[in-house]
This record gives C-alpha cells, structure tokens and sequence, in this order.
C-alpha cells in the first residue's frame, strides 16, 4: 500500500503538473462512494497547495 500525501511532501513538487501526480490517497478504494475519494483527493492538493505557497525558501 503506498504511503499518504502530506503537507512536507510539498517541498518535492517543482511544476504546478506534479501535482496531479504526487497526490496520492492510501484509502481511495476504501471510500464508500468515488465521490467521496474525488473530495478527499482535493483536499490533499489544496493542502498540499497551501503548504507550497507558505514555503518561503521557495520563492
């Protein structure tokens, strides 16, 4: 089973397309609707996103 996406992991993502593909949800197939796993992907990204933006040693 793959590891979770987290806020750390941010620092990983170089263009705003790594994104789709670094966002990774252990449980997707646990979900109880595809819905659901559709919302909880978002959330990671805009997690993930905010982690990106917050980073100062980035810019």
């Amino acid at each position: 089973m793959s590891r979770r996406t987290y806020e750390k992991n941010g620092a990983f993502i170089l263009f705003a397309d790594d994104l789709e593909n670094f966002v990774k949800d252990k449980r997707e197939s646990w979900r109880a609707t595809p819905r659901k796993a559709r919302r909880r992907q978002r959330r990671y990204k805009n997690r993930l996103t905010r982690e990106i933006l917050s980073n100062k040693d980035f810019f």
